[in-house]
């Protein structure tokens, strides 16, 4: 997205002009960048528990879920894993590692209390069935980077840069892309993929990311990139 349109974007509504003059020193070309993987985090059933719903009426009988926002988020990210596919870049999801004996006692991915660790609540979302070729992390805290074997596996993939989706925006979505900039991977956060338990959370997390480690961009724009990728990939192997 060229930089005329850097804050077009979900939190629009709610960003006032003082904070966006603040900010501008942030403005830029948004792009995916070269060699990517797709990182598909904590797509597990905790998170679609109750069904579409909004999450405060899912609170006392599902408190992690984030309802309808994932729900929502459901067709986007086939789109985006389907594109992924195509262009042929390494696939990797993250879920909860539930090991009786994987961690010490009160190790988790924040402070939150309460969190059952039923095994079935941190599998893969039927949604999203992993395929062969696909890489799966088990991790224990917010970021896929912690304590994984991660940047290994995208040394050994010559991965450059990551796309990043799933949730939450506040929590393991945002400690993850703050990781990969770190690392000094290039991030492309995708919107329409990514949800949190709130809207207000979600946009202003967004927003903050958008401006100092990542990318955000639309689903449309990554998955015409990746289409582009696959097209060069493939008329490559015809040369």
């Amino acid at each position: 997205m060229t930089p005329d349109r850097f804050e077009d974007h979900a939190w629009k509504d709610i960003v006032p002009d003082d904070l966006l003059k603040i900010y501008e020193p942030y403005r830029r070309e948004t792009v995916v960048g070269p060699n990517p993987a797709l990182l598909l985090i904590d797509l597990y059933n905790l998170a679609y528990q109750g069904g579409p719903k909004p999450p405060q009426e899912l609170q006392d009988s599902y408190p992690s879920s984030c309802g309808i926002h994932a729900h929502r988020a459901i067709d986007p990210t086939k789109r985006l894993i389907a594109a992924a596919r195509a262009a042929g870049i390494p696939i990797i999801y993250c879920f909860g590692d539930t090991a009786p004996q994987g961690a010490p006692r009160r190790v988790g991915a924040t402070h939150r209390k309460g969190v059952k660790r039923d095994p079935k609540d941190f599998e893969i979302y039927h949604e999203f069935t992993p395929e062969p070729g696909d890489i799966l992390i088990p991790k224990q805290r917010a970021s896929i980077f912690a304590g994984t074997p991660l940047v290994s596996h995208l040394n050994i993939l010559g991965v450059n840069s990551v796309i990043v989706c799933g949730e939450s925006t506040s929590g393991c979505v945002r400690a993850s892309c703050v990781d990969a900039y770190s690392t000094g991977l290039h991030v492309s956060l995708v919107e329409d993929c990514t949800y949190d338990r709130h809207e207000m959370i979600h946009k202003m997390n967004l927003f903050d990311l958008h401006h100092k480690y990542a990318d955000v961009m639309a689903v449309e724009e990554v998955v015409a990139h990746l289409s582009d990728l696959a097209a060069s990939r493939a008329a490559a192997q015809c040369a």
